[in-house]
């Protein structure tokens, strides 16, 4: 089974997701650790723990997700694992973190592209890729059937729905990704997004008015 533990870093406190299960192996999801207090408060839980961080997965590339690439990555010795569509905008980070007054490092050049269908193993688990663009070119969704979650970065919140005025954002894709992929998942999975708290496919049905036709 599949433990989920998140931090919300950052100026923007995003969502960095840290999943595990019983072999002790990890991955780390949008690691948006700033300072060295973020950094030491994801690696203290990580040594707590006794995890063993085994990939480093990106949902998209918007700065507030990456800004801890560059520590976890040197740290642990893991590569960025992501979708091709957003390699851009990950290699660009230090510049256009300076329209958000954010001192943003380099990140490692992704070493896997992931994209619509393919699996990420860790230990005893799976998670499975969903190509789920509209808030950014490049977001992928990642989701567990196994329990009944998926963690979908920017593109779905509770009662909310991404941004679309960023680069490579598209309010019709979005809406698109959000009904053809995720709400297809099953009522009962969790979403654990990149800000704010979880919620379910169930409840955002229900609720969620940007998807009320």
């Amino acid at each position: 089974m599949i433990k989920v533990e998140s931090f919300a870093f950052n100026p923007f406190e995003e969502n960095t997701y840290i999943l595990s299960d019983e072999s002790s192996e990890a991955v780390i999801i949008d690691p948006g650790c700033f300072d060295s207090e973020e950094k030491k408060i994801l690696s203290d839980y990580i040594e707590k723990n006794k995890l063993k961080p085994v990939k480093l997965l990106l949902t998209h590339a918007h700065i507030d997700h990456i800004l801890g690439n560059n520590y976890v990555s040197a740290r642990y010795g893991i590569k960025v694992e992501m979708h091709a569509a957003d390699v851009d905008l990950l290699l660009s980070a230090p510049v256009y973190g300076q329209v958000w007054g954010i001192q943003a490092e380099p990140s490692p050049e992704p070493s896997v592209l992931l994209n619509e269908g393919d699996t990420v193993k860790f230990g005893n688990s799976v998670l499975r890729v969903l190509f789920t663009p509209g808030h950014s070119q490049g977001s992928i969704s990642f989701y567990s059937e196994t329990d009944r979650f998926a963690i979908v970065g920017d593109v779905l919140f509770h009662r909310s729905i991404g941004r679309t005025d960023l680069p490579g954002g598209n309010h019709a894709e979005l809406i698109k990704s959000i009904k053809d992929k995720l709400l297809q998942l099953g009522d009962d999975v969790k979403v654990f997004s990149g800000h704010g708290p979880e919620t379910s496919i169930g409840a955002e049905k229900k609720f969620n008015p940007f998807l009320q036709d």
